[in-house]
């Protein structure tokens, strides 16, 4: 990654107000590395961005300079700029790549094929079971799973990963110094520790509404698609995948109840051509080298389709699946934990089971 003494530099034409990404990157075009464009003088930055060039050198954010470089000196800390070999090369590929990053954890996960799963903060306790199951099948299928850290979907996306020891990567809204929503502290710092946080926003930034929307393109632009789970129709989920559709991603969507208010925007997506899912075989059949090159493995047929029927579309307990099927609970166990690794079925709160095929 770019040395201590270049990121100075970096930090400074990222930290100055009203100098946004478009600009940042006409003046690298056209200089090079930071340093040269501050050595280049007023004149010469004056005949690439116009009058804006007056902000490199009316401004000097030498204290917030100096606090990026502390918080990067610390273990597990890192700024990512957009010289560095470890830069993912998917960001690369959207129309406004963010010109530093900063990561908290490993910052080699971004480089990783990586699948997005976003969707309602307000989800059902399905919609909760159900990102968590894919989450945690793609994952053990190599996929990094890329969400935003929210309450809800992106939660159980961001543990379905973990608990399968797989890679997740949380993209914030806030500084990379702050952890938010704080009902999701414990959850974050598990990620820290075990994938990445990341943030393009400077150190100490709040939670800003108008910054959602902006880090939601990284989400997209990291991911190889999205999984919308539960989302309403106005949903910033769908702005996600509306933005995954613009960089040239996968969209995938679940269907639910024509009932759900959560399950609307899903087929809001599904209308708008999205893919409708209902494995998580489905997303890896559809990304077929990305997610072949991600891993070895496979997912096993679903095997036990006697026991789909049995378990019909509604949840239902194991004591009742006993009497269905007439088999021990300790085969049953088995069987449906063969199903849920195949992505057939999804265990609810209660030790109930949902079909999902």
């Amino acid at each position: 990654m770019t040395q201590p003494e270049g990121l100075a530099g970096w930090l400074r034409l990222t930290l100055i107000p009203g100098l946004g990404g478009e600009t940042q990157r006409k003046l690298l075009a056209a200089f090079g590395l930071p340093e040269a464009i501050f050595a280049a003088g007023r004149l010469a930055a004056r005949a690439v961005v116009g009058d804006r060039a007056d902000l490199l050198f009316d401004c000097d954010p030498a204290e917030a300079v100096d606090r990026g470089l502390a918080w990067a000196s610390q273990p597990g800390q890192h700024l990512v700029t957009l010289a560095d070999a470890v830069y993912p090369q998917a960001l690369l590929e959207i129309p406004d790549p963010p010109t530093l990053l900063y990561v908290r954890g490993n910052p080699d996960l971004l480089g990783q094929p990586a699948v997005a799963i976003v969707g309602s903060r307000n989800a059902t306790p399905q919609g909760l079971q159900t990102a968590e199951a894919f989450a945690s099948t793609l994952a053990r299928h190599g996929l990094c799973i890329v969400s935003g850290l929210a309450l809800g979907i992106d939660a159980a996306a961001h543990r379905g990963a973990l608990a399968a020891d797989g890679a997740t990567v949380a993209v914030i809204g806030t500084g990379a110094d702050r952890l938010y929503p704080a009902r999701n502290r414990e959850l974050a710092l598990t990620i820290a520790k075990q994938g990445a946080i990341v943030s393009e926003f400077p150190l100490g930034t709040p939670a800003i509404a108008a910054n959602f929307p902006r880090r939601n393109r990284i989400i997209s632009g990291l991911s190889r698609g999205v999984l919308v789970v539960e989302a309403a129709p106005e949903s910033g989920s769908l702005i996600t995948a509306r933005l995954a559709a613009e960089q040239g991603r996968e969209v995938f969507a679940i269907p639910g109840s024509i009932h759900s208010p959560v399950a609307r925007g899903c087929h809001k997506l599904i209308k708008q051509g999205a893919k409708l899912v209902e494995t998580a075989r489905d997303i890896l059949e559809e990304l077929g080298d990305v997610a072949a090159t991600s891993s070895d493995a496979r997912l096993p047929e679903a095997p036990a389709s006697p026991l789909l029927t049995a378990l019909g579309h509604d949840p239902c307990g194991l004591d009742e699946l006993v009497e269905r099927t007439g088999l021990g609970a300790d085969q049953l166990l088995g069987e449906l934990l063969a199903l849920e690794l195949a992505g057939g079925v999804a265990i609810l709160p209660g030790n109930r089971y949902q079909r999902l095929t």
